[in-house]
């Protein structure tokens, strides 16, 4: 519950010698929005009003028969996220796990989406220990954030790059909003803008995409003129040596002010135009996410630390194209041995399970908070960062295990 996704899971962890786990109860309800364009704060805090309570009492229907009428503890998110959300859901949690007397574990949303794969080896049993192990990499992708993270451990990640300006989600909201024909917007109804923008993009799916990736930066940050006389300029692709084009970080904002001023210009663009910007658009956006990737890979195996997975994570990671493009672009760069690994789509963005699991993990390893914990609307997943990452931030607890 960090924005406008209100869910609930009951997750249950067997202690067999294969980490098992079985989901016996999970829903989501998600604001609507529409009207606003984005997230709106109010209106996304009076949905978790309005159906959190609803959805517990119809989990609790559904608690397994462990010989105990309540969970272990509970997990919820802590942060970061939008507070007014976040507290509604933790003051409610803090009440059960009162009135049940258990334990309560404040989950950082971030380090969940890292751990979402192991939720779902967990859930099919396929493996005789937690899988992906660590190190690997996360490339973390929402409407809110877009991380490159090292998770070396439970609780130690480093950010290797971040955006400095917004989201690749938020981005490709923006996009989907200039791109699409406005008869398609209205009829998306409460549709996520990006899903909206992939299927119009590729109404064939993967039979439409077309893609080579580029053998080599000069390739990559290349400009593009299309049939249409426009074109669009890689992001952070001022020079080829320049020292923005080589930096370790992210930059959202001038693609999406470039589209504005295409279609800007072309207020008339036909369908096909409007179909050609959008593969463009998301081309270059994830291209920008895989070279950075790239790097990270190179720089790590240069200093020894070889990375066998990299996970893809959050809303934006379900977006089909953005699969086959990192996938593509990192064996065309040397790196075809390492794994890409990405949930299901249901578990790509927001969702409770996800927090289930991350508070399994972490209790399993002794952790869990007092109820003075407060909702955190910045909490770092990177240990170096001024909060001290996961175990930085106040209220933790750690008992013997």
């Amino acid at each position: 519950m960090s924005a406008d996704d209100t869910s609930v899971a009951i997750l249950q962890k067997f202690n067999n010698a294969v980490p098992q786990a079985q989901l016996h109860f999970h829903q989501k309800v998600t604001a609507n929005n529409s009207a606003h364009g984005g997230i709106h704060p109010i209106v996304s805090l009076q949905s978790h009003q309005e159906n959190l309570a609803a959805l517990i009492s119809e989990a609790l229907h559904v608690m397994p028969h462990t010989g105990s009428s309540k969970p272990d503890f509970i997990s919820v998110t802590r942060g970061p996220g939008m507070r007014s959300c976040l507290t509604t859901g933790l003051d409610t949690a803090k009440g059960l796990a009162v009135a049940w007397r258990i334990p309560l574990v404040g989950v950082n949303h971030m380090q969940a989406h890292a751990l979402t794969p192991r939720l779902v080896t967990a859930l099919s049993g396929s493996s005789p220990n937690a899988a992906p192990a660590f190190p690997f990499l996360s490339l973390l992708v929402s409407g809110g954030h877009t991380l490159l993270v090292h998770s070396r451990d439970l609780t130690d990640h480093m950010i290797l790059a971040a955006t400095t300006d917004i989201a690749i989600g938020d981005c490709i909201d923006k996009i989907a909003r200039l791109v699409l024909p406005p008869d398609i917007l209205k009829e998306g109804g409460e549709m996520m803008y990006g899903r909206l923008l992939e299927r119009f993009a590729f109404p064939n799916g993967s039979a439409d995409y077309s893609y080579t990736a580029p053998t080599a930066r000069a390739e990559e940050i290349a400009r593009k003129t299309t049939k249409w006389g426009w074109a669009l300029v890689p992001p952070l692709a001022e020079t080829r040596s320049g020292s923005k084009s080589k930096a370790m970080e992210f930059t959202f904002s001038g693609l999406g002010s470039a589209v504005k001023r295409i279609c800007e210009r072309n207020e008339r663009m036909d369908d096909e135009e409007r179909r050609d910007l959008a593969r463009e658009s998301m081309r270059l956006a994830f291209e920008h996410l895989a070279g950075r990737v790239g790097w990270a890979l190179r720089d790590l195996k240069e200093k020894g630390s070889r990375v066998g997975t990299l996970i893809g994570s959050g809303g934006v990671a379900s977006n089909a194209y953005l699969r086959t493009v990192l996938g593509s672009f990192l064996t065309a760069r040397g790196f075809k041995d390492v794994k890409l690994t990405f949930p299901p789509v249901e578990l790509c963005a927001d969702n409770a399970a996800m927090i289930a699991w991350t508070g399994i993990e972490m209790y399993e390893n002794g952790w869990e908070n007092d109820l003075k914990c407060r909702a955190l609307r910045k909490w770092s997943i990177d240990l170096n960062a001024e909060d001290g990452g996961i175990l930085g931030v106040d209220c933790w607890r750690k008992r013997d295990i």
